[in-house]
């Protein structure tokens, strides 16, 4: 064996290493997901805390929670720890108003 064969066949000067796109040059690789998801989170809040109903309150909780875990560092917390906030009062105001367990919504 020669010692080039050790070393492996890489050419080192080829070697570029990888870079990912910038979401500044081409905004559509951004994932819409934490946006949806707080979105959702909000209007199902409101429809728990409007309606008494504790199914939606847990919907909103649910999805403030995957709001959160698909948020870049970068992103407002300021809006996502409200919409949580939000979601979680309206999980405790519906339990405040009737203490019984959630009944299905079906």
């Amino acid at each position: 064996m020669s010692a080039n064969n050790m070393s492996g066949p890489q050419r080192v000067n080829k070697i570029i290493r990888y870079k990912p796109p910038s979401t500044e040059a081409n905004p559509t690789l951004e994932d819409p997901t934490p946006d949806y998801m707080n979105l959702l989170g909000m209007i199902f809040s409101m429809c728990g805390l409007m309606l008494k109903l504790k199914w939606r309150a847990w919907i909103a909780v649910y999805c403030s929670f995957i709001s959160f875990a698909n948020s870049r560092s970068s992103e407002d917390t300021k809006q996502m720890m409200s919409s949580f906030m939000l979601s979680i009062s309206a999980v405790v105001m519906s339990y405040l108003q009737n203490p019984q367990p959630m009944s299905p919504p079906w």
